[in-house]
């Protein structure tokens, strides 16, 4: 069965971090483009982080460059989002995509349109 699968989220304390995991089953993640979007409640979807193919570049929008971060473990099949110094204003449901054709990078990484498979997404939430 094609499936992503988050987890790792929940609720932290400002300036905490937290490691968000996508994992793959019923194909090698290896083999695609990944992207990490997010949505808080009443906002639009963001597209915050992607990591190519190879696994040799990733993207970053501007309100989390910096302090995320994203890694593959391929015998895994699993891709890390590090969150690190995490704000209120990060809090949101967090979910993974993959782009639905192998071994290809999209020219526009951070938009949802790029991807076909979405995750059901891993809740995160940072408050005192």
């Amino acid at each position: 069965q094609w499936q992503l699968v988050e987890s790792g989220g929940g609720l932290v304390q400002p300036g905490a971090s937290l490691r968000l995991s996508c994992v793959a089953s019923g194909f090698t993640l290896k083999d695609y483009f990944i992207g990490w979007f997010r949505q808080a409640p009443g906002k639009e979807l963001e597209g915050i982080s992607a990591i190519t193919y190879g696994g040799h570049f990733t993207n970053h929008a501007d309100s989390v460059n910096g302090p995320f971060s994203l890694s593959r473990d391929n015998a895994k099949n699993t891709v890390y989002l590090q969150m690190d110094s995490l704000q209120p204003a990060d809090t949101a449901l967090y979910c993974c995509a993959e782009s639905g054709r192998p071994r290809w990078n999209p020219t526009s990484p951070l938009s949802d349109y790029e991807y076909a498979y979405w995750g059901q997404g891993t809740q995160v939430s940072v408050s005192l």
